[in-house]
């Protein structure tokens, strides 16, 4: 059964939005890969604790990340829609 923001593991509850979200993809993915329940879970809530550190490291700054991703939309022909860390859409 996929997770998803309304339906997810008691371990991800206080994790803010965004790492929630990255916890419940990770576990996702997980299961379509072949892991069971049992292994899923703790993989994707200790990847997801470390992932927002990762994440920053990788870009130089957030309008390099922001523009990056508007590479990407325009090459799949959608659109770039930013959230703040607490869920909040950004303009």
């Amino acid at each position: 059964m996929p997770w998803n923001l309304s339906d997810y593991p008691d371990s991800f509850k206080n994790f803010d939005h965004v790492v929630k979200k990255k916890a419940i993809d990770i576990a996702n993915a997980l299961l379509e890969e072949g892991y069971d329940n049992g292994q899923d879970i703790p993989i994707a809530t200790k990847q997801a604790k470390v992932w927002p550190e990762r994440a920053d490291s990788t870009y130089a700054t957030k309008e390099q990340a922001l523009e990056r991703a508007k590479e990407i939309a325009a090459n799949k022909e959608t659109s770039v829609i930013m959230f703040t860390k607490d869920g909040k859409r950004q303009d």
